[in-house]
């Protein structure tokens, strides 16, 4: 089946979190990609597809699984893009190229059916969040991947664990407000790239918010993460629908 005979659809997701400790979240993912994604023109990603990503060079069955079942789905004819997260920045074009995704930049504007619109994670927008930004601009720089990536593997995934446990305690004591983004940054976003609809996730808020951007009426749409349900965006020419489905069928 080729992209040309696909119905006019394309979905959007973001924060799954896939780990081999939630079987659940993965079978509902795994569901979503034969039962719904298959049917798409496009699939988007918008980050966080994986709790954690120390390297391209980790191997693992599972990680094999997923990539697999991913080029399944491009090999129907849906395309496959996807945009970095906060928990999975270092997949690098080995990966990629294994899954069937096609990498995007951090923040990107596309053409859905007619209309520009700006994608991205989100993590960027939250500026409130000063001590993660701190570390998302050493965490992007190449001398801080490049030493990363030099350590063994075993070393790498210590470190992830260790980061997520700071991570989540950290975040236990941050306020709502300051975790979320902040409302003059998604208006300046959506200004600098000329367009009145910004989709992203990170913040696991879904939502449709309705703003003003370019002196005009304008959405910001939020995807919801698979912690509780499995979750996408849904759009059509004429549509465009925030879904969830249980993560046990």
């Amino acid at each position: 089946m080729t992209t040309s005979n696909k119905p006019a659809i394309t979905y959007f997701i973001a924060d799954l979190h896939l780990s081999e400790n939630r079987p659940d979240i993965t079978a509902c993912f795994l569901r979503f990609l034969k039962n719904d994604a298959i049917n798409a023109e496009k699939l988007y990603i918008l980050g966080d597809l994986f709790e954690a990503w120390v390297g391209d060079d980790d191997d693992s069955p599972y990680l094999k699984t997923i990539a697999a079942a991913l080029t399944t789905l491009s090999q129907c004819g849906t395309k496959v893009y996807y945009i970095h997260g906060n928990r999975d920045f270092l997949i690098g074009k080995r990966y990629a190229k294994q899954a069937s995704m096609q990498l995007l930049p951090e923040i990107d504007t596309i053409d859905l059916y007619g209309q520009p619109v700006v994608i991205m994670h989100g993590d960027t927008l939250c500026t409130r969040d000063i001590d993660y930004q701190k570390f998302r601009k050493k965490s992007r720089s190449w001398w801080w991947q490049t030493i990363v990536k030099s350590l063994p593997l075993f070393v790498r995934k210590n470190m992830a664990a260790n980061y997520r446990k700071k991570s989540a305690a950290a975040t236990a004591v941050k306020s709502q407000e300051i975790m979320d983004v902040t409302g003059s940054e998604v208006i300046a976003c959506l200004e600098h790239y000329q367009s009145q609809l910004l989709i992203h996730g990170h913040t696991h808020r879904p939502a449709v918010h309705k703003i003003i951007a370019n002196g005009e009426s304008a959405q910001r749409i939020v995807l919801g993460d698979w912690y509780e349900q499995g979750a996408w965006l849904k759009v059509t020419p004429n549509s465009i629908e925030l879904l969830n489905q249980a993560l046990t069928s």
